[in-house]
């Protein structure tokens, strides 16, 4: 289980780290050289706190996307921001896609995919989720379904 553990840290370090790439370069070029390397520090600790809170807990990071933009966008001027924006949504999508695959396929509970579901006694439901699905049969009608307009 903790070589399971560290591939996942694994895995989101190289998430952090593609973003990063990516949109280091533009950061304010007209900054004084100093602040620079500051920016760069900051923009990478932003995006290494985003992927291990979103490796920590995907449950209840809503936007991440929008988080870790609004967290660095200060450092890149405006001309920039918009690729930046499509960069950072790019690639915490691609992040949460995988979290996702890893849930489904129940890495974060022990090996086992459990029903997302609490019981009347506020435990939380201990019954394995229909395939494709977050919740158990007792708790299917939890499910957020799609209406069709």
């Amino acid at each position: 289980m903790e070589e399971h553990v560290a591939h996942l840290q694994s895995c989101m370090y190289q998430y952090s780290r593609a973003i990063y790439r990516s949109i280091k370069d533009l950061i304010d070029p007209y900054a004084p050289e100093g602040s620079q390397l500051e920016y760069r520090r900051s923009v990478l600790s932003e995006c290494e706190q985003t992927m291990a809170r979103l490796a920590a807990d995907p449950h209840y990071f809503a936007r991440p996307d929008r988080t870790l933009f609004q967290d660095i966008r200060r450092y890149f001027p405006i001309t920039a921001q918009a690729q930046v924006a499509w960069t950072v949504r790019e690639g915490v999508s691609a992040a949460v896609t995988f979290i996702d695959a890893q849930i489904e396929a129940g890495a974060f509970d022990g090996g086992i995919a459990r029903c997302r579901a609490t019981t009347r006694k506020g435990k939380a439901c201990q019954r394995t989720p229909l395939p494709g699905r977050d919740y158990c049969p007792s708790h299917q009608h939890l499910e957020r379904t799609t209406v069709a307009a």
